[in-house]
């Protein structure tokens, strides 16, 4: 049994090089997340691998399906993983540089119970982390990574014979393959293809031109750098890049993806960016005649069109609010065999007949392009077709990961302390509050406000909504605002309205 890693880092020392160190706070909700290498070392990354090998055979799923996003680092992270695993006794199939849908692929394909993705997912360089699963399609959640920090940290990873390395070159041709089929659009649509020089590069353009759209490539170059932005098409500077390239080459519509492409972002014809929630209505109205009467999950953080929406409540979709988070949201829909699952972040994950119930960016695309061939008319044409609903961007501002958690509990106890005295947000009663994932205040009229805390950054979540106006949103943000700023935990704001 190795030693317990030491839960700080000491970068260009002996025991830098030798030693295991992993700060703690790197093992989150659904994934680990660290800051590289000041957080953790590639030794505490082999003893990370030796715990998660250790877990697989006592399950008996010794066979892992591992691939790594595209930064200059994610090889090394990768290889320290792969090392411990073998360690362990597993046997690790390696698909090279990959997204994180493809590695979810791989595990149906090539009949692997298990998945580790190493990949900082849309953090900007400097971060790295690692997805894993067991059970396709899920990813492991809390109860799972509670578990792996446990072991790794008490230096619980056993070492056992029979592990092994296998190099598999051909998974990426065979998603494209699946992604794509027989699939192909009626009319050659202009699509404005940005990746922010990551992983999806690889994969996007090609898809997208087997479908039969007319690809306008933005910042599709794989480059380690990122010389243009951070690859996060929930970000402002990516929209905005993509809106300017939508006006330039008159282009249908764009699509962004994140670094390791499981998240999709749209902007319009008319270079509107339209949240991914919102996308969510319009796929799920161009669902409505082919599945009436289907499950439907959503985030705390999405939009309530989701339940107010009348083409919805027609077709007798009904939708499940539930925790913020990949693996949570496909826990989720596999528990309620819905058709589909939304993330305000980007996050999708269709099942049933529309794919396997993993967050694939990829499928996503394919849907939208299938969407607006099908529509006959434009994105633009479609997102006006909603209900008009003003909503803020998700916007984050500071609170130590060893803080956030118990800063949530008090916030969420003072508004259930407001709402019982009485007590409005911008003078509205507040009707109902949403405990699954913070404090999801639903106001009268159809408004809430959302409060909860960051699973992979130092960070809170705040999120508006009105159905009146957009003064209205800003007034509920104000009053959301004013409170935070009497909670001395709570520092300052990534961007605000």
């Amino acid at each position: 049994m190795p030693a317990a890693p030491h839960t700080t880092v000491t970068p260009n020392t002996p025991a830098f090089l030798s030693e295991a160190m992993i700060v703690p706070t790197g093992f989150r909700e659904y994934d680990a997340r660290w800051r590289f290498p000041e957080e953790i070392n590639l030794v505490g990354l082999q003893h990370v691998g030796l715990s998660l090998g250790t877990m697989l055979r006592e399950w008996d799923k010794g066979r892992i399906v591992v691939g790594c996003d595209y930064r200059s680092y994610s090889l090394a992270v990768k290889q320290a993983l792969i090392v411990g695993l073998m360690e362990a006794g597993v046997e690790v199939i390696d698909i090279g540089v990959a997204l994180s849908p493809l590695v979810y692929f791989a595990q149906f394909d090539m009949d692997i119970p298990a998945c580790a993705m190493v990949t900082a997912s849309h953090n900007p360089n400097g971060w790295t982390g690692v997805k894993i699963g067991a059970d396709r399609p899920l990813t492991f959640g809390p109860e799972e990574m509670g578990r792996l920090k446990a072991m790794t940290l008490a230096g619980e990873g056993m070492s056992a014979p029979g592990g092994r390395y296998t190099r598999e070159t051909g998974a990426m041709d065979r998603y494209l393959d699946d992604l794509v089929g027989g699939a192909r659009l009626s009319r050659p649509l202009r699509v404005v293809c940005a990746t922010g020089n990551g992983t999806a590069g690889l994969v996007a353009p090609r898809m997208l031109a087997r479908l039969g759209a007319e690809v306008i490539p933005l910042h599709t170059e794989p480059d380690y750098t990122f010389p243009h932005y951070n690859p996060n098409p929930e970000a402002m500077e990516m929209l905005h890049s993509m809106a300017d390239a939508v006006k330039e080459h008159g282009a249908d519509f764009a699509l962004g993806f994140d670094g390791d492409g499981d998240r999709c972002g749209v902007v319009d014809d008319e270079g509107e960016e339209i949240f991914a929630d919102k996308v969510g209505v319009m796929l799920a109205r161009s669902w409505a005649d082919s599945h009436p009467g289907a499950t439907l999950v959503a985030d705390v953080k999405s939009t309530g069109l989701f339940v107010s929406d009348p083409v919805l409540r027609a077709a007798g979709m009904t939708t499940d609010y539930w925790k913020t988070g990949h693996s949570h949201m496909k826990r989720r829909v596999k528990e309620l065999g819905a058709l589909a699952g939304f993330e305000k972040s980007g996050h999708y994950f269709l099942a049933g007949d529309l794919g396997r119930g993993y967050d694939c960016g990829m499928v996503v695309a394919r849907e939208l392009c299938l969407m607006i061939d099908r529509a006959g008319r434009s994105m633009s044409a479609l997102r006006r077709d909603l209900p008009p609903v003003w909503t803020t961007p998700t916007m984050s501002p500071y609170c130590a990961d060893t803080e956030k958690y118990a800063v949530i509990d008090r916030i969420v106890a003072h508004f259930q302390d407001h709402a019982a005295r009485g007590g409005t947000i911008a003078g509205k009663r507040i009707e109902e509050i949403v405990t699954i994932n913070g404090a999801r205040m639903q106001l009268e009229g159809g408004a809430w406000a959302l409060l909860r805390a960051s699973s992979n950054t130092p960070n809170l979540v705040v999120v508006c909504e009105s159905p009146d106006s957009e003064a209205d949103m800003r007034a509920i943000f104000a009053d959301m605002d004013a409170y935070l700023d009497t909670v001395p935990e709570v520092g300052a704001y990534d961007q605000k309205i």
